[in-house]
Protein backbone atom coordinates (compact mmCIF):
# COMPACT_ATOMS: atom_id res chain seq x y z
CA UNK A 1 0.00 0.00 0.00
CA UNK A 2 1.26 3.49 -0.92
CA UNK A 3 0.46 6.87 0.59
CA UNK A 4 -2.08 7.49 -2.22
CA UNK A 5 -3.88 4.14 -2.10
CA UNK A 6 -7.63 4.61 -2.31
CA UNK A 7 -7.48 8.08 -3.87
CA UNK A 8 -9.72 7.19 -6.83
CA UNK A 9 -12.46 5.73 -4.63
CA UNK A 10 -12.33 8.62 -2.18
CA UNK A 11 -12.54 11.06 -5.11
CA UNK A 12 -15.70 9.32 -6.36
CA UNK A 13 -17.09 9.45 -2.82
CA UNK A 14 -16.37 13.17 -2.52
CA UNK A 15 -18.05 13.87 -5.86
CA UNK A 16 -21.04 11.76 -4.87
CA UNK A 17 -21.41 13.56 -1.53
CA UNK A 18 -21.20 16.97 -3.19
CA UNK A 19 -22.93 16.17 -6.47
CA UNK A 20 -25.68 18.76 -5.95
CA UNK A 21 -23.29 21.43 -4.64
CA UNK A 22 -20.84 20.78 -7.46
CA UNK A 23 -23.61 21.01 -10.05
CA UNK A 24 -24.80 24.34 -8.66
CA UNK A 25 -21.18 25.55 -8.53
CA UNK A 26 -20.49 24.47 -12.12
CA UNK A 27 -23.62 26.21 -13.38
CA UNK A 28 -23.44 29.35 -11.23
CA UNK A 29 -20.21 30.74 -12.70
CA UNK A 30 -21.21 30.50 -16.38
CA UNK A 31 -24.79 31.46 -15.55
CA UNK A 32 -23.78 34.72 -13.86
CA UNK A 33 -21.31 35.50 -16.63
CA UNK A 34 -23.86 34.86 -19.39
CA UNK A 35 -26.32 37.21 -17.71
CA UNK A 36 -23.63 39.88 -17.38
CA UNK A 37 -22.59 39.44 -21.02
CA UNK A 38 -26.16 39.89 -22.25
CA UNK A 39 -26.62 42.98 -20.10
CA UNK A 40 -23.29 44.51 -21.19
CA UNK A 41 -24.18 43.88 -24.83
CA UNK A 42 -27.41 45.80 -24.35
CA UNK A 43 -25.84 48.66 -22.37
CA UNK A 44 -22.57 49.06 -24.29
CA UNK A 45 -23.50 47.90 -27.76
CA UNK A 46 -21.53 50.54 -29.66
CA UNK A 47 -17.82 51.20 -29.81
CA UNK A 48 -18.38 54.70 -28.49
CA UNK A 49 -20.19 53.38 -25.42
CA UNK A 50 -17.40 50.93 -24.68
CA UNK A 51 -14.70 53.57 -25.14
CA UNK A 52 -16.54 55.76 -22.64
CA UNK A 53 -16.79 52.86 -20.19
CA UNK A 54 -13.11 51.94 -20.53
CA UNK A 55 -12.02 55.56 -20.12
CA UNK A 56 -14.24 56.08 -17.07
CA UNK A 57 -13.14 52.82 -15.43
CA UNK A 58 -9.45 53.49 -16.03
CA UNK A 59 -9.78 56.97 -14.49
CA UNK A 60 -11.75 55.82 -11.44
CA UNK A 61 -9.66 54.51 -8.56
CA UNK A 62 -12.80 52.92 -7.09
CA UNK A 63 -13.59 51.02 -10.28
CA UNK A 64 -10.00 49.82 -10.52
CA UNK A 65 -9.92 48.73 -6.88
CA UNK A 66 -13.13 46.70 -7.03
CA UNK A 67 -13.39 45.58 -10.67
CA UNK A 68 -9.72 45.35 -11.52
CA UNK A 69 -7.82 47.07 -14.33
CA UNK A 70 -9.72 47.55 -17.56
CA UNK A 71 -8.13 45.97 -20.66
CA UNK A 72 -9.42 48.12 -23.47
CA UNK A 73 -12.78 48.94 -25.04
CA UNK A 74 -13.72 45.53 -26.46
CA UNK A 75 -17.00 43.91 -25.45
CA UNK A 76 -15.16 41.04 -23.79
CA UNK A 77 -13.04 43.43 -21.73
CA UNK A 78 -16.15 45.19 -20.43
CA UNK A 79 -17.76 41.84 -19.56
CA UNK A 80 -14.58 40.81 -17.74
CA UNK A 81 -14.44 44.06 -15.77
CA UNK A 82 -18.08 43.77 -14.68
CA UNK A 83 -18.04 40.07 -13.79
CA UNK A 84 -14.48 39.47 -12.60
CA UNK A 85 -14.76 40.27 -8.88
CA UNK A 86 -17.86 38.12 -8.39
CA UNK A 87 -16.38 35.22 -10.37
CA UNK A 88 -13.03 35.39 -8.61
CA UNK A 89 -14.43 35.47 -5.08
CA UNK A 90 -16.97 32.76 -5.92
CA UNK A 91 -14.29 30.43 -7.28
CA UNK A 92 -11.89 31.14 -4.41
CA UNK A 93 -14.35 30.66 -1.53
CA UNK A 94 -16.13 27.62 -2.99
CA UNK A 95 -12.78 25.93 -3.57
CA UNK A 96 -11.55 26.53 -0.03
CA UNK A 97 -14.83 25.33 1.49
CA UNK A 98 -14.77 22.16 -0.62
CA UNK A 99 -11.20 21.16 0.28
CA UNK A 100 -11.64 21.78 3.99
CA UNK A 101 -14.98 19.97 4.06
CA UNK A 102 -13.34 16.79 2.74
CA UNK A 103 -10.22 17.01 4.89
CA UNK A 104 -10.31 18.85 8.21
CA UNK A 105 -14.08 18.56 8.67
CA UNK A 106 -13.97 14.82 8.01
CA UNK A 107 -11.35 14.45 10.73
CA UNK A 108 -13.40 16.58 13.11
CA UNK A 109 -16.58 14.53 12.63
CA UNK A 110 -14.83 11.13 12.74
CA UNK A 111 -15.57 10.23 9.12
CA UNK A 112 -11.86 10.27 8.26
CA UNK A 113 -11.11 7.79 11.05
CA UNK A 114 -13.78 5.44 9.72
CA UNK A 115 -12.37 5.70 6.19
CA UNK A 116 -8.86 5.24 7.54
CA UNK A 117 -9.80 1.84 8.94
CA UNK A 118 -10.01 0.60 5.34
CA UNK A 119 -7.19 0.33 2.81
CA UNK A 120 -6.52 4.06 2.49
CA UNK A 121 -3.13 5.74 2.23
CA UNK A 122 -2.00 8.66 4.35
CA UNK A 123 -2.30 11.21 1.54
CA UNK A 124 -5.41 9.79 -0.14
CA UNK A 125 -8.05 11.97 1.61
CA UNK A 126 -6.23 15.22 0.78
CA UNK A 127 -5.52 14.07 -2.78
CA UNK A 128 -9.19 13.16 -3.27
CA UNK A 129 -10.35 16.51 -1.94
CA UNK A 130 -8.01 18.34 -4.29
CA UNK A 131 -8.90 16.23 -7.32
CA UNK A 132 -12.65 16.70 -6.87
CA UNK A 133 -12.19 20.46 -6.38
CA UNK A 134 -9.90 20.79 -9.39
CA UNK A 135 -12.42 18.82 -11.48
CA UNK A 136 -15.20 21.18 -10.38
CA UNK A 137 -13.12 24.21 -11.38
CA UNK A 138 -12.25 22.72 -14.77
CA UNK A 139 -15.88 21.79 -15.48
CA UNK A 140 -17.02 25.25 -14.48
CA UNK A 141 -14.33 26.74 -16.71
CA UNK A 142 -15.44 24.70 -19.72
CA UNK A 143 -19.04 25.76 -19.23
CA UNK A 144 -17.87 29.36 -18.84
CA UNK A 145 -16.16 29.16 -22.23
CA UNK A 146 -19.40 27.88 -23.76
CA UNK A 147 -21.43 30.66 -22.16
CA UNK A 148 -19.07 33.38 -23.41
CA UNK A 149 -18.79 32.01 -26.94
CA UNK A 150 -22.59 31.60 -27.10
CA UNK A 151 -22.84 35.35 -26.42
CA UNK A 152 -20.66 36.15 -29.41
CA UNK A 153 -17.32 36.67 -27.66
CA UNK A 154 -14.02 35.48 -29.20
CA UNK A 155 -12.93 31.94 -28.40
CA UNK A 156 -9.37 32.92 -27.43
CA UNK A 157 -10.51 35.56 -24.95
CA UNK A 158 -13.16 33.22 -23.56
CA UNK A 159 -10.55 30.53 -22.96
CA UNK A 160 -8.25 33.08 -21.31
CA UNK A 161 -10.95 34.31 -18.91
CA UNK A 162 -12.07 30.77 -18.07
CA UNK A 163 -8.46 29.72 -17.43
CA UNK A 164 -7.97 32.76 -15.20
CA UNK A 165 -11.03 31.99 -13.08
CA UNK A 166 -10.19 28.28 -12.87
CA UNK A 167 -6.64 29.21 -11.89
CA UNK A 168 -7.99 31.26 -9.00
CA UNK A 169 -10.11 28.37 -7.77
CA UNK A 170 -7.27 25.86 -8.00
CA UNK A 171 -4.81 28.24 -6.32
CA UNK A 172 -7.05 28.72 -3.30
CA UNK A 173 -7.85 25.02 -3.17
CA UNK A 174 -4.11 24.58 -2.65
CA UNK A 175 -4.15 27.30 0.03
CA UNK A 176 -6.98 25.48 1.81
CA UNK A 177 -5.00 22.25 1.66
CA UNK A 178 -2.27 23.97 3.68
CA UNK A 179 -4.60 25.64 6.19
CA UNK A 180 -6.32 22.29 6.78
CA UNK A 181 -2.99 20.94 8.04
CA UNK A 182 -2.16 23.98 10.17
CA UNK A 183 -5.45 24.39 12.04
CA UNK A 184 -6.92 21.70 14.25
CA UNK A 185 -10.52 22.69 13.44
CA UNK A 186 -12.53 23.19 10.27
CA UNK A 187 -13.62 26.59 11.53
CA UNK A 188 -10.02 27.68 12.02
CA UNK A 189 -8.95 26.31 8.64
CA UNK A 190 -11.81 28.10 6.90
CA UNK A 191 -10.93 31.30 8.76
CA UNK A 192 -7.30 31.12 7.65
CA UNK A 193 -8.29 30.41 4.06
CA UNK A 194 -10.82 33.26 4.06
CA UNK A 195 -8.14 35.56 5.47
CA UNK A 196 -5.87 34.52 2.59
CA UNK A 197 -8.62 35.42 0.12
CA UNK A 198 -9.06 38.78 1.85
CA UNK A 199 -5.32 39.54 1.77
CA UNK A 200 -5.18 38.55 -1.89
CA UNK A 201 -8.07 40.89 -2.65
CA UNK A 202 -6.44 43.79 -0.79
CA UNK A 203 -3.12 43.28 -2.60
CA UNK A 204 -4.90 43.13 -5.93
CA UNK A 205 -7.03 46.19 -5.16
CA UNK A 206 -4.02 48.21 -3.99
CA UNK A 207 -1.94 47.27 -7.01
CA UNK A 208 -4.71 48.16 -9.44
CA UNK A 209 -5.61 51.40 -7.65
CA UNK A 210 -1.95 52.49 -7.77
CA UNK A 211 -1.52 51.41 -11.38
CA UNK A 212 -0.70 53.67 -14.30
CA UNK A 213 -3.25 54.61 -16.94
CA UNK A 214 -2.10 54.14 -20.54
CA UNK A 215 -1.66 57.03 -22.98
CA UNK A 216 -5.00 56.31 -24.67
CA UNK A 217 -6.74 56.41 -21.24
CA UNK A 218 -8.43 53.03 -21.73
CA UNK A 219 -6.02 50.57 -20.11
CA UNK A 220 -4.32 50.23 -16.73
CA UNK A 221 -0.91 48.78 -15.91
CA UNK A 222 -1.06 47.32 -12.40
CA UNK A 223 1.50 48.16 -9.74
CA UNK A 224 3.65 45.52 -8.04
CA UNK A 225 1.20 44.47 -5.23
CA UNK A 226 -1.09 42.89 -7.84
CA UNK A 227 1.70 40.52 -8.85
CA UNK A 228 1.78 39.15 -5.28
CA UNK A 229 -1.85 38.00 -5.41
CA UNK A 230 -3.52 35.05 -7.21
CA UNK A 231 -6.45 37.38 -7.81
CA UNK A 232 -4.05 39.82 -9.44
CA UNK A 233 -2.47 37.16 -11.66
CA UNK A 234 -5.84 36.46 -13.25
CA UNK A 235 -6.15 40.12 -14.23
CA UNK A 236 -2.66 40.18 -15.72
CA UNK A 237 -3.72 37.61 -18.31
CA UNK A 238 -5.73 40.48 -19.90
CA UNK A 239 -8.46 38.32 -21.40
CA UNK A 240 -9.97 39.65 -24.65
CA UNK A 241 -7.02 41.99 -25.10
CA UNK A 242 -3.42 40.74 -24.92
CA UNK A 243 -4.39 37.18 -23.81
CA UNK A 244 -1.05 36.69 -22.06
CA UNK A 245 -1.03 32.90 -21.65
CA UNK A 246 2.39 32.83 -20.00
CA UNK A 247 0.91 34.39 -16.86
CA UNK A 248 -0.94 31.11 -16.24
CA UNK A 249 2.40 29.65 -15.16
CA UNK A 250 2.14 31.69 -11.92
CA UNK A 251 -1.00 30.00 -10.50
CA UNK A 252 0.24 26.64 -11.81
CA UNK A 253 3.60 26.89 -10.01
CA UNK A 254 1.99 28.35 -6.88
CA UNK A 255 -0.57 25.52 -6.71
CA UNK A 256 2.06 22.82 -7.15
CA UNK A 257 4.25 24.28 -4.42
CA UNK A 258 1.35 24.78 -2.02
CA UNK A 259 0.02 21.25 -2.58
CA UNK A 260 3.48 19.78 -2.09
CA UNK A 261 3.77 21.74 1.15
CA UNK A 262 0.40 20.41 2.29
CA UNK A 263 1.44 16.80 1.69
CA UNK A 264 4.67 17.36 3.62
CA UNK A 265 2.73 18.87 6.52
CA UNK A 266 0.28 15.95 6.47
CA UNK A 267 3.13 13.57 7.19
CA UNK A 268 4.26 15.62 10.19
CA UNK A 269 1.07 15.85 12.22
CA UNK A 270 -1.17 13.46 14.10
CA UNK A 271 -4.54 12.44 12.75
CA UNK A 272 -7.23 14.82 14.01
CA UNK A 273 -4.72 17.45 15.12
CA UNK A 274 -3.28 20.50 13.43
CA UNK A 275 0.27 21.76 13.43
CA UNK A 276 -0.79 24.64 15.66
CA UNK A 277 -1.10 23.31 19.16
CA UNK A 278 -4.20 24.20 21.07
CA UNK A 279 -3.04 26.43 23.90
CA UNK A 280 -3.81 25.13 27.35
CA UNK A 281 -5.98 27.39 29.43
CA UNK A 282 -5.22 28.50 32.96
CA UNK A 283 -5.71 26.04 35.80
CA UNK A 284 -8.50 28.24 37.17
CA UNK A 285 -11.09 29.32 34.63
CA UNK A 286 -12.21 32.97 34.67
CA UNK A 287 -15.48 33.59 36.45
CA UNK A 288 -16.94 34.88 33.19
CA UNK A 289 -16.99 31.35 31.79
CA UNK A 290 -19.53 30.37 34.44
CA UNK A 291 -22.21 32.15 32.40
CA UNK A 292 -23.45 31.27 28.92
CA UNK A 293 -22.77 34.86 27.84
CA UNK A 294 -19.14 34.66 28.96
CA UNK A 295 -18.67 31.33 27.22
CA UNK A 296 -20.19 32.72 24.02
CA UNK A 297 -17.78 35.67 24.14
CA UNK A 298 -14.83 33.32 24.60
CA UNK A 299 -15.91 31.37 21.50
CA UNK A 300 -16.65 34.43 19.38
CA UNK A 301 -13.88 36.86 20.33
CA UNK A 302 -11.14 35.55 18.05
CA UNK A 303 -13.23 35.90 14.90
CA UNK A 304 -14.49 39.33 15.97
CA UNK A 305 -11.00 40.65 16.68
CA UNK A 306 -9.76 39.41 13.30
CA UNK A 307 -12.63 41.13 11.52
CA UNK A 308 -12.05 44.34 13.47
CA UNK A 309 -8.41 44.53 12.39
CA UNK A 310 -9.32 43.92 8.75
CA UNK A 311 -12.13 46.48 8.79
CA UNK A 312 -9.91 49.07 10.46
CA UNK A 313 -7.13 48.72 7.88
CA UNK A 314 -9.47 48.58 4.90
CA UNK A 315 -11.55 51.54 6.09
CA UNK A 316 -8.55 53.77 6.65
CA UNK A 317 -7.06 52.81 3.28
CA UNK A 318 -10.26 53.51 1.36
CA UNK A 319 -10.91 56.76 3.20
CA UNK A 320 -7.43 58.07 2.51
CA UNK A 321 -7.99 58.05 -1.27
CA UNK A 322 -11.33 59.86 -1.09
CA UNK A 323 -9.78 63.32 -1.22
CA UNK A 324 -8.02 62.46 -4.48
CA UNK A 325 -11.17 61.63 -6.45
CA UNK A 326 -11.55 65.00 -8.10
CA UNK A 327 -7.96 64.89 -9.30
CA UNK A 328 -8.23 61.29 -10.47
CA UNK A 329 -11.45 61.87 -12.37
CA UNK A 330 -10.61 65.39 -13.50
CA UNK A 331 -12.90 66.58 -16.28
CA UNK A 332 -13.79 63.09 -17.43
CA UNK A 333 -17.58 63.24 -17.63
CA UNK A 334 -17.94 59.50 -18.15
CA UNK A 335 -15.97 58.77 -14.98
CA UNK A 336 -18.01 61.30 -13.04
CA UNK A 337 -21.22 59.71 -14.31
CA UNK A 338 -20.00 56.26 -13.26
CA UNK A 339 -19.23 57.48 -9.75
CA UNK A 340 -22.62 59.20 -9.53
CA UNK A 341 -24.36 55.94 -10.47
CA UNK A 342 -22.39 54.04 -7.84
CA UNK A 343 -23.12 56.45 -5.01
CA UNK A 344 -26.44 57.97 -5.99
CA UNK A 345 -25.24 61.60 -6.02
CA UNK A 346 -23.35 64.04 -8.21
CA UNK A 347 -20.96 64.79 -5.33
CA UNK A 348 -18.05 62.50 -6.18
CA UNK A 349 -16.67 62.21 -2.65
CA UNK A 350 -20.09 61.45 -1.13
CA UNK A 351 -20.74 58.94 -3.93
CA UNK A 352 -17.43 57.23 -3.19
CA UNK A 353 -17.97 57.16 0.58
CA UNK A 354 -21.53 55.92 0.18
CA UNK A 355 -20.30 53.11 -2.05
CA UNK A 356 -17.69 52.19 0.55
CA UNK A 357 -20.32 51.97 3.29
CA UNK A 358 -22.50 49.73 1.12
CA UNK A 359 -19.53 47.45 0.42
CA UNK A 360 -18.64 47.27 4.12
CA UNK A 361 -22.25 46.41 4.95
CA UNK A 362 -22.18 43.45 2.57
CA UNK A 363 -18.82 42.25 3.88
CA UNK A 364 -19.83 42.54 7.53
CA UNK A 365 -22.98 40.63 6.68
CA UNK A 366 -20.53 37.77 6.12
CA UNK A 367 -19.33 38.20 9.71
CA UNK A 368 -22.94 37.98 10.91
CA UNK A 369 -23.41 34.71 9.04
CA UNK A 370 -20.15 33.29 10.39
CA UNK A 371 -20.97 34.35 13.94
CA UNK A 372 -24.47 32.85 14.00
CA UNK A 373 -23.26 29.62 12.41
CA UNK A 374 -21.19 29.10 15.55
CA UNK A 375 -24.48 27.83 16.97
CA UNK A 376 -24.55 25.03 14.43
CA UNK A 377 -20.87 24.25 14.99
CA UNK A 378 -21.45 23.80 18.72
CA UNK A 379 -24.47 21.58 18.09
CA UNK A 380 -22.87 19.38 15.44
CA UNK A 381 -19.72 18.91 17.55
CA UNK A 382 -21.83 17.66 20.46
CA UNK A 383 -20.59 20.29 22.93
CA UNK A 384 -24.05 21.87 23.13
CA UNK A 385 -25.40 18.81 24.94
CA UNK A 386 -23.00 19.38 27.81
CA UNK A 387 -24.03 23.03 28.11
CA UNK A 388 -27.74 22.25 28.07
CA UNK A 389 -27.21 19.56 30.71
CA UNK A 390 -26.62 22.42 33.16
CA UNK A 391 -29.13 25.06 34.21
CA UNK A 392 -28.76 26.86 30.85
CA UNK A 393 -31.92 26.76 28.74
CA UNK A 394 -32.01 26.66 24.96
CA UNK A 395 -33.27 30.25 24.57
CA UNK A 396 -30.65 31.57 26.99
CA UNK A 397 -27.85 29.76 25.17
CA UNK A 398 -28.97 30.96 21.73
CA UNK A 399 -29.51 34.54 22.86
CA UNK A 400 -26.09 34.59 24.52
CA UNK A 401 -24.46 33.98 21.16
CA UNK A 402 -26.79 36.37 19.33
CA UNK A 403 -25.85 39.12 21.79
CA UNK A 404 -22.26 39.04 20.56
CA UNK A 405 -23.39 38.72 16.95
CA UNK A 406 -25.47 41.89 17.27
CA UNK A 407 -22.83 43.82 19.21
CA UNK A 408 -20.10 42.63 16.86
CA UNK A 409 -22.04 43.52 13.72
CA UNK A 410 -22.98 46.99 14.97
CA UNK A 411 -19.48 47.58 16.32
CA UNK A 412 -17.79 46.55 13.07
CA UNK A 413 -20.06 48.82 11.03
CA UNK A 414 -19.34 51.74 13.36
CA UNK A 415 -15.61 50.95 13.12
CA UNK A 416 -15.86 50.81 9.32
CA UNK A 417 -17.44 54.25 9.23
CA UNK A 418 -15.09 55.77 11.79
CA UNK A 419 -11.92 54.38 10.17
CA UNK A 420 -13.03 55.47 6.70
CA UNK A 421 -13.85 58.92 8.08
CA UNK A 422 -10.50 59.07 9.87
CA UNK A 423 -8.61 58.20 6.69
CA UNK A 424 -10.52 60.78 4.69
CA UNK A 425 -10.31 63.39 7.42
CA UNK A 426 -6.53 63.08 7.81
CA UNK A 427 -5.90 63.80 4.13
CA UNK A 428 -8.58 66.49 3.84
CA UNK A 429 -7.60 68.31 7.04
CA UNK A 430 -10.98 67.99 8.80
CA UNK A 431 -11.17 64.89 11.01
CA UNK A 432 -14.19 65.31 13.35
CA UNK A 433 -16.88 65.93 10.70
CA UNK A 434 -16.19 62.95 8.38
CA UNK A 435 -15.63 60.62 11.34
CA UNK A 436 -19.00 61.56 12.78
CA UNK A 437 -20.88 61.46 9.48
CA UNK A 438 -19.43 58.15 8.37
CA UNK A 439 -19.88 56.50 11.76
CA UNK A 440 -23.58 57.31 11.41
CA UNK A 441 -23.49 56.02 7.82
CA UNK A 442 -22.00 52.77 9.05
CA UNK A 443 -24.60 52.35 11.78
CA UNK A 444 -27.39 52.93 9.25
CA UNK A 445 -26.28 49.73 7.52
CA UNK A 446 -26.78 47.63 10.68
CA UNK A 447 -30.49 46.68 10.26
CA UNK A 448 -29.84 44.96 6.91
CA UNK A 449 -26.89 42.98 8.30
CA UNK A 450 -29.03 41.97 11.29
CA UNK A 451 -31.73 40.68 8.92
CA UNK A 452 -29.09 38.43 7.36
CA UNK A 453 -28.15 37.16 10.83
CA UNK A 454 -31.83 36.53 11.62
CA UNK A 455 -32.23 34.48 8.43
CA UNK A 456 -29.35 32.28 9.60
CA UNK A 457 -31.07 31.83 12.98
CA UNK A 458 -34.22 30.73 11.17
CA UNK A 459 -32.30 28.19 9.08
CA UNK A 460 -30.61 26.94 12.25
CA UNK A 461 -33.95 26.42 13.94
CA UNK A 462 -35.81 24.88 11.00
CA UNK A 463 -33.20 22.97 8.99
CA UNK A 464 -30.05 22.49 11.08
CA UNK A 465 -28.45 19.93 8.74
CA UNK A 466 -28.67 22.39 5.84
CA UNK A 467 -28.16 25.59 7.82
CA UNK A 468 -24.58 26.19 6.69
CA UNK A 469 -25.28 25.74 2.96
CA UNK A 470 -28.54 27.70 3.05
CA UNK A 471 -27.05 30.54 5.08
CA UNK A 472 -24.07 31.11 2.82
CA UNK A 473 -26.30 30.74 -0.25
CA UNK A 474 -28.59 33.48 1.08
CA UNK A 475 -25.61 35.71 1.78
CA UNK A 476 -24.18 35.06 -1.69
CA UNK A 477 -27.54 35.99 -3.20
CA UNK A 478 -27.41 39.35 -1.39
CA UNK A 479 -23.88 39.94 -2.68
CA UNK A 480 -24.81 39.09 -6.27
CA UNK A 481 -27.91 41.28 -6.19
CA UNK A 482 -25.87 44.13 -4.76
CA UNK A 483 -23.03 43.77 -7.25
CA UNK A 484 -24.87 42.77 -10.41
CA UNK A 485 -28.55 43.60 -9.84
CA UNK A 486 -28.43 47.07 -11.37
CA UNK A 487 -26.21 45.96 -14.26
CA UNK A 488 -28.59 43.10 -15.12
CA UNK A 489 -31.55 45.49 -14.84
CA UNK A 490 -33.40 43.08 -12.60
CA UNK A 491 -36.94 44.04 -11.56
CA UNK A 492 -37.16 46.01 -8.34
CA UNK A 493 -39.17 43.19 -6.80
CA UNK A 494 -36.18 40.89 -7.24
CA UNK A 495 -33.72 43.46 -5.91
CA UNK A 496 -35.93 43.94 -2.86
CA UNK A 497 -35.16 40.37 -1.78
CA UNK A 498 -31.88 41.70 -0.43
CA UNK A 499 -32.31 43.73 2.77
CA UNK A 500 -29.39 45.94 1.70
CA UNK A 501 -31.50 47.30 -1.17
CA UNK A 502 -33.75 49.13 1.30
CA UNK A 503 -30.99 51.13 3.00
CA UNK A 504 -30.73 54.90 2.39
CA UNK A 505 -27.56 55.98 0.54
CA UNK A 506 -25.89 57.71 3.48
CA UNK A 507 -23.89 60.03 3.44
CA UNK A 508 -25.17 61.05 0.01
CA UNK A 509 -28.76 61.07 1.35
CA UNK A 510 -30.25 61.79 4.74
CA UNK A 511 -31.09 58.68 6.78
CA UNK A 512 -34.80 57.84 6.99
CA UNK A 513 -36.25 55.93 9.90
CA UNK A 514 -39.00 53.93 8.20
CA UNK A 515 -36.92 51.34 6.27
CA UNK A 516 -34.56 50.93 9.22
CA UNK A 517 -37.40 50.26 11.65
CA UNK A 518 -39.06 47.83 9.23
CA UNK A 519 -35.81 45.91 8.77
CA UNK A 520 -35.31 45.70 12.54
CA UNK A 521 -38.86 44.37 12.96
CA UNK A 522 -38.23 41.76 10.24
CA UNK A 523 -35.00 40.73 11.98
CA UNK A 524 -36.78 40.41 15.32
CA UNK A 525 -39.59 38.34 13.79
CA UNK A 526 -37.22 35.94 11.99
CA UNK A 527 -35.11 35.56 15.13
CA UNK A 528 -38.20 34.80 17.21
CA UNK A 529 -39.36 32.18 14.72
CA UNK A 530 -35.92 30.58 14.68
CA UNK A 531 -35.86 30.51 18.48
CA UNK A 532 -39.29 28.86 18.68
CA UNK A 533 -38.40 26.17 16.14
CA UNK A 534 -35.08 25.49 17.88
CA UNK A 535 -36.86 24.92 21.19
CA UNK A 536 -39.22 22.37 19.61
CA UNK A 537 -36.80 20.23 17.64
CA UNK A 538 -34.30 17.55 18.62
CA UNK A 539 -30.58 18.29 18.64
CA UNK A 540 -28.90 17.33 15.37
CA UNK A 541 -25.37 16.18 16.19
CA UNK A 542 -22.93 15.66 13.33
Amino acid sequence: MTAFTGTARLTRLAIRRDRVKLLVWALAVPGVTAAVAQSVTALYGTEQDRVGYATASAASVVARAFNGPVSGPSLGSVVTAEAYTSLALLAALLSTFAVIRHTRQNEETGRAELLGSAVVGRHAPLAAALLSTVAANLLSGLLLVGALVANGLPVAGSLALAAAVAGIGISFAAVAAVTAQISGTARGANGMAAAAVGIAFLLRAAGDAWGDVSADGMRVSSAWPSWLSPLGWANQIQAFDANRWAVLALPAVFSVLAVATAFVLTAHRDHGAGLLEVARGPAQAPRGLLSSTGLAWRLQRGVLIGWAVGVLVMGFAMGSVGNELDGLVGENEAAAELMAQLGGTDELVDAFLGTMMAMFALAIGGFAVQSVLRLRAEESAGTLEGVLATAVSRPRWLLSHLLWTVLGTVGLLALAGASTGLGYGMVSGDVPDPVGRLTVAGLVQAPAALVVAAVVVLFFGLLPQFAVALSWSAFLLCVLLGQLGALLELPQAVLNVSPFTHLPAVPAADPTATPLVVLLLVAAALTGLGLVTFRRRDLAVG
